[in-house]
Formats: structure tokens, sequence, C-alpha cells
């Protein structure tokens, strides 16, 4: 096949447009570089392709799920945990979802926007039980980006001298909703640390993007530019100072080499015509997400890099992680009849539940924290299910409409997110037999829960179902047992996959140094979910920004003095 390759050399070609990318992107521009950015999807324009005000009834699907937008028809999520033509592989024995969103920003455009830091104990956490490994950096080398990116992105929460969930530059959280000062008041009797939630999402005007207005619907993209999205916040500068082209549809297909095995630029598939292209760069970032940053590795072969750019050691793609995750939910009588209001505030939550156990009084590692959920939206059949003998009311006319009144918003639902442990039975590789419809392998993966993390939800299971009782409610959801590896759900359904190239000071057990720098190219660096050398439990996008934002500050500077 013809390869069409550029003429122009640019200083950074950066893969990938999600957190890490737009990062890269924006920093690296503004510092001076000519950069290129490829884009495995389309464009997407918060603005212009938001539905974020349109009515489901409007839709023909009702606003309901679609291959191509598994979180609904309606959702600024173009993708999901299976691509027609892009397929992905698993070992016999394996459960593994992976999900891949294809569009500019990425998956920027549908998170929760749940933005934590990751404590002091999370990057030297070997140091205190022994599992997994240090960083090779520490909170406080971390710290100043966090802070610049809580200013320049926005934030609200609140302050609260949590040792482990460090505090940060917030704006004012929004006011807790009914059912949850309910649950607010009972953690404080049950000593469960219970604070506001701290989200990328601006309640004051910042940097000339308004407040939100409360619409609730942030997954489908916000055309106010008041919630976090690479498409709204970090490419806008980044395309003003002239120095970045967007390249979309994109399809990465390896990180070519020189005989001095350095990154000389990408070659990748143009997904419209499926035309194959080479766009040359002096420096290579991969921000294309954990998993798929470490395909581009393990196929980038050449006789300097025969297992794979940046894998002379077979590091990329171990020490793979997920969050851990289960939930529960229960109906509270106290709830019911409630007087119809307005539920005014940001989407998803206005308080959370950080860790507040001590691990020494317990029979597992490390910890979760709880995000809850309910309130007056109209709830599913099966959420009532088991209240009566009769399911949601049942019948019809008055009767059915007095039960709907008496039970709307009367079901409150809890969901943990956990920290897992990396082992040696789970990561990915590449599939020997499959390729995608570009002809380019595909990634097989191995993935395995410990003890640890069955343990794990198996508690929280037990504080869900505690603090339902407490507060008076019944539980909907019976307490799942060992033999249904109590509820936890499958590896890659939280969409925190992380670890695959992590950074590290040892060449022999790391893919990346402290700067996210290939310790087998000079010229290569990873700025997605991949350099976590752990998952804690917390949500990793606003340290995959903390990073990106150190790693190219550190590329900038280094091109300044000639060492790239």
């Amino acid at each position: 096949m013809q390869v069409i390759r550029t003429r122009k050399t640019y200083d950074v070609a950066v893969i990938g447009s999600g957190a890490g990318g737009g990062m890269a992107a924006k920093v690296l521009t503004e510092a001076g570089a000519e950069v290129v950015l490829l884009e495995a999807g389309p464009m997407w324009d918060t603005e212009k392709d938001s539905a974020m005000l349109a009515w489901n009834y409007d839709a023909p699907h009702r606003g309901g799920a679609i291959p191509e937008r598994h979180f609904g028809e309606y959702h600024a999520g173009l993708g999901g945990w299976s691509l027609e033509g892009e397929p992905y592989t698993r070992a016999p024995g394996t459960k593994f979802d992976w999900f891949r969103t294809r569009m500019l920003g990425g998956r920027t455009n549908h998170w929760g926007r749940i933005s934590l830091r990751f404590g002091p104990d999370d990057f030297k956490a070997r140091s205190h039980d022994g599992l997994g490994d240090d960083w090779p950096i520490s909170y406080e080398d971390l710290a100043p980006y966090y802070d610049r990116i809580d200013r320049e992105i926005g934030i609200f929460g609140s302050n609260e001298g949590l040792h482990n969930d460090p505090d940060g530059i917030f704006q004012p959280a929004p006011e807790p909703r009914c059912y949850e000062h309910m649950v607010k008041d009972g953690c404080d009797t049950l000593g469960i640390t219970c604070i506001p939630a701290r989200m990328s999402i601006l309640t004051r005007p910042l940097n000339g993007r308004p407040a939100c207005h409360y619409c609730g619907q942030c997954g489908r993209g916000c055309a106010a530019h008041a919630n976090f999205s690479t498409p709204s916040v970090l490419l806008p500068p980044a395309l003003e100072t002239g120095r970045l082209k967007l390249i979309t549809n994109a399809m990465a297909r390896e990180v070519t080499t020189d005989d001095e095995g350095l990154a000389t630029g990408v070659s990748y598939v143009d997904k419209n015509d499926g035309r194959e292209h080479h766009v040359r760069a002096s420096i290579v970032v991969l921000a294309a997400s954990a998993c798929e940053s470490a395909r581009l590795l393990l196929n980038s072969k050449s006789s300097r890099h025969p297992a794979g750019l940046a894998n002379s050691n077979g590091v990329v793609g171990r020490y793979l992680m997920d969050s851990t995750g289960t939930s529960a939910m229960g109906y509270f009588p106290k709830l019911e009849n409630g007087v119809p209001h307005n539920e005014d505030g940001a989407s998803g939550m206005h308080l959370y539940m950080p860790w507040w156990r001590d691990n020494r009084e317990l029979d597992f590692p490390r910890g979760y924290h709880i995000e809850f959920w309910g309130g007056r939206r109209m709830p599913g059949y099966g959420f009532l299910n088991g209240i009566e003998k009769t399911p949601l009311g049942g019948g019809y006319g008055k009767a059915l409409k007095e039960n709907y009144r008496k039970r709307y918003g009367a079901t409150i639902g809890f969901s943990g997110r956990g920290e897992m442990i990396p082992n040696d039975d789970t990561y990915c590789e590449i599939d020997p037999d499959t390729v995608d419809r570009w002809g380019i392998p595909v990634l097989r993966f191995h993935f395995k829960w410990s003890e640890h993390e069955f343990l794990q939800v198996k508690h929280m299971h037990e504080t869900f179902h505690e603090l339902i009782h407490h507060l008076g409610g019944t539980p909907l959801t019976p307490m799942p047992t060992k033999e249904e590896n109590y509820g936890i759900l499958t590896g890659g359904r939280i969409i925190h996959e992380v670890g695959v190239t992590r950074m590290g000071n040892s060449k022999k057990t790391s893919v990346l140094n402290a700067y996210c720098q290939a310790h087998d190219a000079k010229n290569v660096f990873v700025a997605d979910g991949g350099p976590l050398v752990s998952q804690p439990n917390k949500n990793p996008t606003w340290s995959i920004l903390a990073l990106a934002m150190r790693t190219s500050e550190y590329i900038a500077e280094e091109r300044r003095k000639g060492n790239l």
C-alpha cells in the first residue's frame, strides 16, 4: 500500500485528544512548539453537537442506548465496549470489557467530572503495606500541578483537612439535595465521612466560561462550556496559538523509528478513505488512552525494538488495573409522598464519602469511596419490585398514579469505587491471530481480581446495607454471596483502566521515567492513564491532567535546552 508522507516535520505529534492529549497540546503549543494531534474519532463541537437540552421523546430511541452510544442516544460518548470493525480478544477464562471513545476530546466529553486528587499515601502505598510499588514521585511533586488545574479548569468542593484526600482550590459546592441531607445525617451518626463532592463543573464564572445553569445533562456535552472537556477548555487556547494541527478520523498504526531507535513520527490510517499516511515529528506523545497507547507501542516493532517500542524489558501491557465497583439500592418510606420540588444542581452527586477506615482493622488493603444517587427521577420497574406484592403499584388509572406519586423519589442508590492491587495475572498483549478492519493487530486481555478486591466489595455491600437499614430503608439489592464474587463488576466496567506503561526509576520494572519519558527512546512520552503506578480509590482524570501538564512542561524545557 502506498503511504502518503508529509513533508513537514512537526516538533511534536500527540496521539489522542482526551485529558492527557488535550493538556499536552495546550502546554506545548503555548510553549512555542508546532504540534500535530491525531484523533481516531470525528470532530466534536460542544456547542453545535451537544444535545444538552433535547427531550428524550424527540429521539428515535427515546434517548436509550444505541450501538454507537452505549450510555444513551443523546450522550456525548461516541463509542462503547464494542466497536464495529475494532475487536479485542480475551484469554480463556477472562472477563474484561474495554470501553473506547471515538471523538475529539475522548472520554472527557462524557465522564462524571468527579475530580479527586491522589493523596500522599497513594504515591507511597507499598511503603505502608508492602503491596504493589511506590511511585517514583510524591504528592509534593504533583501538588503544584493539581493547584494549577484547579485554578485553570475549575472545580467545586470544600476544604476538609483530610490527610489522604487533599484539599484543593475550590469553587463553592452546590447545596445538597433532600435525600443527600438525609444520607449525610445518617453518615454522621455512623462515623462515616461524608463531604461535598469534588467535580470539575463551574459554580462561578471562570476564564470566560459561565457557571453551570444546572440542566443536569453533563454527559451530553456542555454547550455552555461550564463543565470540563478538552474541546471546551484545552483545545481552544491551543488552536488560538496557530501552532496546532488537528487531524481527526486518524487511526494510529504505529510509531515509526530510525536506526538509533528514536521516534520519527506516526503512521496512521485515514478512516474516511482507508489510505495510509505518515506524519513526521521530532517528539511523539502517546495519549490514546492507557491500553490503546500500550497497543501502539507493542505494534511499533523494528530491529532496535523487536518486542515493541519501549518494551525491551517486556513491561508494556503489564500491571493493568481498573477500579473495583459494585452497587446497592434501598427504598425509604420516609421519602414517600415527597412534595414536588426543584432539585437544582450540577449533574451527579453533590456529596460523597471518601475512605474513612483504618485498614489495620480490616481484612483487605487500601480502600474505596462511595458515590450515591437518587432523588425525584422516574424510577425503573425493577427499583420498586418487592416493596409490595404488586410491582410498581400495578394496575392502571388512579391507583397507578397514586403509587407513582407515593414512591417517586423514595429510592437511593450507593456505588463503591475502590483500589485494585496490580497482579501478575492481569495484563494486555497483542493477539497473534486477530486484526482490526485496517489490518492492525488487536489487544488480548488477561484479567483477574484477587482476594483483596473481593473482600473489599464485600465490605462495600456491608456498608451499603448498614446505611440503608440505619436510615430506615429496605434494601432492594440482596447481599451478594462469595459464589457471586460479592457482586464485583467485570473488569473494565468502571472505565478507569490504567497502568500498562507505568513510570518508575528502575528500567527493569517500568516503561517510563519519572517524567513519563520512555527509558528506551528519549523522544517518546506517554500522557494518559498508562503511567500510573497504582489506581487509588479515586477517579484518575485529575491526576492524568496533572501528570500531562508536568510531562509537557518537561518536554518544553528539554527542547529549550536542546536535549530533544
